[in-house]
């Protein structure tokens, strides 16, 4: 579980985040939703330790990450798998290189153990077999696939994922979003997923954070965004006339 407690962050007069509390809980998908700029981002990388926030903390699984040493957070990282937005593949590496790459940097296996971790990996996102391959070989939803086996390469307790299905068409992002979820419960991870894509959240969000203003302005799970009436949040997610035609149907089943 991560917990982050009063947190706040400026950039000189811009206070980007308004005293956040929030927790993310072990073995569910976390969804963190609202319009750009309204400091997603910033959360994000303050959690991972990319930004210091002026005030609060941030607890992993009842440690301060921000009172740590800097040799202690380094512990903390190396549980940690990211999936970037873009993917962010090393074009001039094959797909087993680039799964390695955080393997060779952090471990001392033999080449042997690399190798059966690289594998492991490939199979668990049905991609055995492609390891020659180059990022340019691969359609998105393969790139997506290469770039969640090289987060789990690790074997990591925390599993960050900033907008997974940027890019995707609609049935290659369901494909990405059931790969998420299955390994989440899998191995019993943290996983907090940036996203604007209300599919997503509606299929896989157990649950849903909602910053607007750089505050926690609404928290539930994907069963109370459809009935909530926070206005903020309605007027996000169902922004369209045909979204709020959908809600009203949604509403209308649950009651």
């Amino acid at each position: 579980m991560i917990e982050v407690v009063n947190l706040n962050k400026s950039f000189g007069d811009l206070q980007i985040l308004h005293e956040i509390n929030t927790k993310f809980e072990k073995g569910k998908v976390n969804m963190v939703i609202g319009q750009s700029g309204q400091g997603k981002s910033v959360l994000t990388k303050c959690i991972v330790g990319l930004h210091t926030p002026d005030t609060g903390s941030i607890q992993y699984s009842g440690k301060n990450f921000t009172e740590m040493s800097r040799k202690e957070r380094m512990l903390i990282r190396q549980e940690i798998g990211m999936l970037f937005q873009g993917s962010a593949l090393f074009d001039s590496m094959t797909v087993e290189e680039n799964i390695m790459f955080p393997i060779t940097m952090f471990t001392k296996m033999t080449k042997k153990e690399k190798l059966d971790r690289v594998n492991f990996c490939l199979d668990r996102v049905n991609l055995g077999g492609r390891n020659k391959l180059l990022p340019a070989e691969c359609s998105g939803g393969m790139q997506k696939r290469v770039a969640i086996a090289r987060a789990i390469a690790m074997n990591p307790k925390y599993l960050f994922c900033d907008e997974p299905n940027s890019g995707l068409d609609p049935k290659t992002a369901i494909v990405i979003d059931n790969l998420i979820r299955e390994i989440t419960y899998e191995y019993d991870m943290t996983t907090v997923v940036i996203t604007h894509d209300m599919n997503s959240v509606i299929e896989i969000g157990d649950s849903v954070m909602f910053i607007h203003e750089g505050q926690n302005w609404w928290s539930g799970d994907r069963e109370s965004i459809i009935t909530t009436d926070n206005q903020e949040i309605i007027d996000f997610v169902y922004a369209s006339d045909f979204m709020k035609e959908i809600r009203a149907s949604m509403k209308e089943k649950h009651q």
